[in-house]
């Protein structure tokens, strides 16, 4: 007879999650605990211990622990364990998926993308070999050589948003891992299953012990991680505000910081273009994920002529989304993550029209059939919205589409160019002169022309500019071999004779 879970309230008392450290599910020690719900029907389903620093501080020991004997293993074994995980992950992304889709929200065809895209990180990653080869000079002096190599950092720290809760951790430690450093995730505690689920599979994978954990907490995790003596390096994606403390108090701290923070992402729509390629490109990257994206185009920026066509165009579409739970096939958008955002969003479609923007398509007005507890919110499109207004100059994080009207090409691009945030933009147009001048002079880190979502595929790398990233560095491909290593130069002579005193700097002229 199989016993009856334990109930709560009348309804199953949600499960409890644990952290991975060492190799192993740990229960949380504390007595502090955050709450993980299903958007779709407002439920608590989970509950996630939140570490303090005590817990941090395990973690980091024991990967401290594991990184001498996983930076001396040869890349071409780290790799395997990146190829044999790729396998797994592959068997189970159903389960993945569902998972994403349980405590996120999106839908399962956006949730599969998703895990698609990290592991074209991982796939990128198992090339590590290739990538970590250094240069070499015979004969820089005579009878000496020089070469380079790029070692690991020792123990990195991942800090990591909701919206992408298997893609963007993917982003950081495959690379770090390759690299042969060691990692400890701190995963958003809004949507922390999936990480611990990749960490079970590396560990079948036969990631050694301690090499990879999980540690799931809020603020408190988060300052342990960036002020801890044995984290050399820290990647971050969230919100600029907090991207930016981040990097002020990890780099005072002595680490290697990259850290993303926001967007407002702009398109712009050229009066040549194909109208009804650009309404749904507008949609699909406005939209999806309901807009819980730091790649969503949040802004429409229409010129000349071509405003009150597209506005034609995109306002029936926006009434027409089908919004639903993430596990309805037919459903185009999902919740919202939580009730807080949810409420977040709402309030700026207050300011909006308080700030004289016109509410072309009020979704707020969205009713989901037997979900009524559910975080669910509808396409949302402002036009008439002005630079100076706050939902034009403030990421919102939702479904929410601003339509700004300008004259001329030159004055789309001073709207991105002026803009704070610099992460993603693109322009639709017919005209390769057109696309060609706004490619080039745009003050932006990744720019589509014709496509509305620029994300670089994992053998380039993603990053933003301005107050979108803090950091030297992008993420992924090249640029997250090189932030996860350092580079080393070795000089070497083998003398055949005793040699004199040299009182020089030696050079090729001097040997």
């Amino acid at each position: 007879m199989r016993a009856e879970a334990p109930r709560e309230n009348g309804r199953p008392r949600p499960a409890q999650l644990s952290h991975w450290i060492g190799g192993r599910a740990v229960a949380g020690e504390g007595t502090r605990f955050g709450d993980v719900f299903d958007p779709s029907t407002g439920q608590r389903t989970r509950q996630v211990p939140l570490a303090g620093a005590a817990e941090v501080d395990a973690a980091v020991r024991v990967a401290a622990a594991a990184f001498p004997a996983w930076s001396r293993t040869p890349p071409v074994m780290r790799a395997r364990v990146l190829f044999r995980f790729r396998e797994l992950a592959e068997a189970r992304a159903d389960e993945i998926t569902r998972l994403v889709t349980s405590e996120h929200g999106k839908i399962l065809s956006d949730a599969r993308g998703e895990l698609t895209r990290g592991m074209e990180v991982v796939e990128f990653a198992c090339g590590i070999p290739q990538l970590l080869k250094g240069e070499m000079t015979e004969q820089v002096g005579r009878g000496i050589d020089s070469w380079s190599v790029r070692q690991p950092l020792g123990v990195v720290a991942g800090i990591t948003p909701f919206n992408f809760p298997v893609m963007v951790p993917m982003w950081m430690w495959p690379v770090a891992l390759a690299c042969g450093n060691t990692f400890v995730l701190k995963p958003s505690e809004r949507d922390p299953s999936p990480s611990l689920e990749v960490a079970r599979l590396l560990a079948e994978a036969g990631c050694p012990e301690g090499v990879f954990n999980v540690v799931n907490g809020d603020r408190e995790a988060v300052d342990a991680l960036l002020r801890h003596p044995d984290v050399s390096a820290v990647s971050f994606v969230g919100s600029t505000p907090v991207a930016e403390a981040v990097y002020r108090t990890a780099t005072a701290a002595g680490k290697r910081v990259q850290a993303l923070g926001g967007a407002k992402n702009h398109l712009v729509v050229m009066p040549d273009a194909d109208l009804e390629l650009a309404t749904e490109a507008l949609i699909g990257s406005a939209y999806g994920s309901a807009g819980e994206r730091c790649m969503a185009i949040s802004v429409a920026v229409a010129v000349g002529e071509v405003a009150d066509p597209l506005l034609e165009r995109l306002a029936p579409r926006v009434r027409s989304l089908r919004v639903g739970p993430g596990t309805d096939a037919s459903v185009e958008m999902g919740p919202l993550v939580t009730r807080e955002h949810l409420d977040r969003v709402r309030s700026y479609l207050d300011l909006g029209v308080g700030e004289g923007a016109t509410l072309v398509v009020d979704g707020r007005t969205t009713r989901v059939a037997g979900l009524g507890d559910g975080f669910f919110l509808g396409g949302c499109l402002f036009d008439a919205v002005r630079p100076g207004m706050r939902i034009y100059r403030e990421e919102i994080f939702g479904p929410v589409l601003a339509v700004v009207r300008v004259r001329t090409l030159d004055e789309a691009l001073a709207l991105v160019d002026t803009h704070p945030y610099g992460n993603g933009t693109a322009i639709f147009t017919r005209s390769g002169a057109a696309a060609r001048e706004f490619a080039t002079r745009v003050q932006c880190g990744m720019v589509g022309v014709n496509v509305p979502i620029p994300v670089p595929m994992a053998f380039h790398s993603f990053g933003g500019w301005k107050r979108s990233i803090f950091g030297d560095h992008a993420v992924h491909g090249p640029e997250g071999v090189r932030f996860y290593t350092r580079l080393k130069t070795v000089t070497s002579r083998w003398p055949e004779a005793p040699g004199v005193a040299e009182f020089v700097m030696p050079s090729s002229r001097s040997h």
